[in-house]
């Protein structure tokens, strides 16, 4: 007993000395809108059936809310990330959450389809406004040494609301309406604007250069060049634009030339091309893209197969689905600890060697498979995600100079929407493809009609993104085995 009890005053000492090192309030404002981040976004997917009904639009219409919400948070995170390390990013971080609030209620009341894109288009904004500096003040409420424990709580809450948007938002459609799925929002936004604010005023201005100035040529090329390679990878813009598609690719590329060529001879760039000189850091940003893309090649493919080819309910397949973000929230915070002990190396490797695991058992779906594969399949994506997002994140943001470690947050972010846009658009690709090869038809649309060939074409696909996971890995192993430093400012 007496050596439980001095077990437990260690314990108790321990964490009285974490408490009196962690800003609980600025930490609890960070995770606020980390779960926001998450949360907003599955809690609106699952209501598009029901708001095209309502506001009697087709798909299309109601995609492109879907579509201009990703646009701005592609387009404008690093630039707010960037405006943060320059001018604070507790204004912009707050301003994010009274945007969202805002935003979010003017989504609820919207009378037609053509409002609700534009509301969702603000709401993008004040999204990415938040997802620039969420991560970046995590770290900062959090002792230097606890940076991957501090990621690891983002992580948690991140899947903790898409874990939480599915169920909940169904509930709400079924109960008071679509338009409820918007006001529950408001409130969080709320609730975030005022943590920060309290948080805000409780700290001291960080010093900065007064030489330091916004590049407004390269933000505004920067968005120019997102929001085209938006409308390059998306397939819905991409059927939109029709015969215009190929001169925006050849637009993209000037712009892209003349990005870069800006970029390099401005004194304070809006990106500093040298940051990716820091090994740990571009290996992890190459590592996140590819597996930004691979795993959304798997999350976009396999409801297909569960319902056309399984022929398993919507509700059942919910309930797969909820074994990925489980499993992440269970093991987010504990690889997070690994890292700030060890490094982002390994924890990160083993998560990529899971989540290839999770496409190997993709490799091997039949037409009459049972269930436990694709559930299967589901829990080595969450274990995979747990282990690799938390290291590589801390990662990113740990290993540039601290002057711009926003930048680094808003690349985060980048790399995520432009992953998933990828990964939808090769998967479309490659499963078309593989599935004309398999049914011997030169014009035929992948579908249930022909359920041999759309299962091929589906291993095919998963082993193009073992292929690509094999790539990540020596990716993320390339990045080394050091730990987590600050590169020095001059870089």
């Amino acid at each position: 007993m007496r050596r439980a009890a001095r077990r437990i005053a260690r314990i108790t000492v321990h964490l009285d000395t974490m408490t009196t090192r962690t800003d609980r309030l600025l930490l609890t404002s960070a995770i606020v809108g980390q779960f926001l981040s998450g949360f907003g976004g599955r809690i609106f997917i699952v209501s598009l059936p029901t708001i095209a009904s309502d506001l009697r639009a087709d798909i299309i219409g109601v995609t492109w809310a879907l579509i201009a919400y990703q646009l701005a948070g592609i387009c404008l995170s690093v630039v707010f990330g960037r405006l943060g390390d320059l001018h604070g990013r507790y204004a912009i971080y707050g301003t994010g959450f009274a945007i969202m609030s805002a935003s979010s209620f003017l989504c609820g009341v919207a009378p037609t389809v053509g409002w609700l894109v534009a509301f969702r288009l603000v709401q993008g904004v004040g999204a990415a406004m938040i997802s620039s500096a969420t991560r970046v003040l995590a770290m900062e409420a959090m002792p230097e040494r606890a940076a991957g424990k501090a990621n690891g709580f983002m992580t948690t809450a991140l899947h903790g609301g898409n874990l939480l948007g599915p169920p909940l938002g169904g509930f709400v459609i079924d109960t008071i309406g679509w338009r409820w799925t918007f006001f529950l929002l408001a409130p969080i936004g709320v609730i975030g604007t005022v943590l920060t604010a309290i948080s805000a005023r409780g700290r001291r201005p960080v010093a900065r250069a007064r030489t330091a100035s916004i590049d407004y040529v390269g933000s505004a090329l920067l968005v120019v060049l997102t929001a085209m390679l938006t409308f390059l990878l998306d397939r819905r813009s991409a059927d939109s634009l029709g015969a215009l598609q190929a001169v925006m690719a050849l637009g993209f590329v000037a712009v892209l030339v003349g990005f870069l060529a800006h970029e390099r001879h401005v004194s304070n760039p809006i990106v500093n091309l040298s940051l990716f000189r820091i090994r740990m850091f571009a290996f992890s940003v190459l590592s996140l893209l590819i597996i930004g893309t691979t795993y959304t090649m798997m999350s976009f493919l396999l409801p297909f197969y569960i319902q056309d080819v399984l022929h398993l309910s919507a509700s059942f397949m919910g309930l797969l689905f909820l074994v990925a973000p489980v499993f992440t929230i269970a093991f987010a915070i504990v690889s997070g600890q690994v890292t700030d002990r060890i490094g982002p190396q390994i924890p990160a490797a083993i998560g990529v060697v899971m989540t290839m695991g999770a496409f190997a058992v993709g490799c091997a779906f039949r037409p009459d498979s049972h269930w436990i594969l694709p559930a299967a399949m589901m829990g080595l994506a969450g274990l995979g995600s747990g282990f690799f997002n938390t290291p590589n994140q801390t990662a990113i943001l740990g290993s540039v100079p601290r002057a711009y470690r926003g930048f680094a947050a808003g690349m985060v972010q980048m790399m995520f929407g432009i992953g998933s846009l990828l990964g939808i658009s090769l998967a479309t690709v490659l499963l078309t493809t593989m599935f004309r090869y398999r049914s011997g038809i030169p014009d035929a649309r992948p579908g249930a009609d022909d359920p041999v060939a759309l299962v091929f074409a589906m291993n095919g696909t998963y082993l193009v993104c073992v292929v690509l996971g094999a790539v990540a890995l020596i990716a993320s192993l390339m990045r080394g085995r050091t730990r987590i430093a600050a590169a020095d400012s001059g870089v």
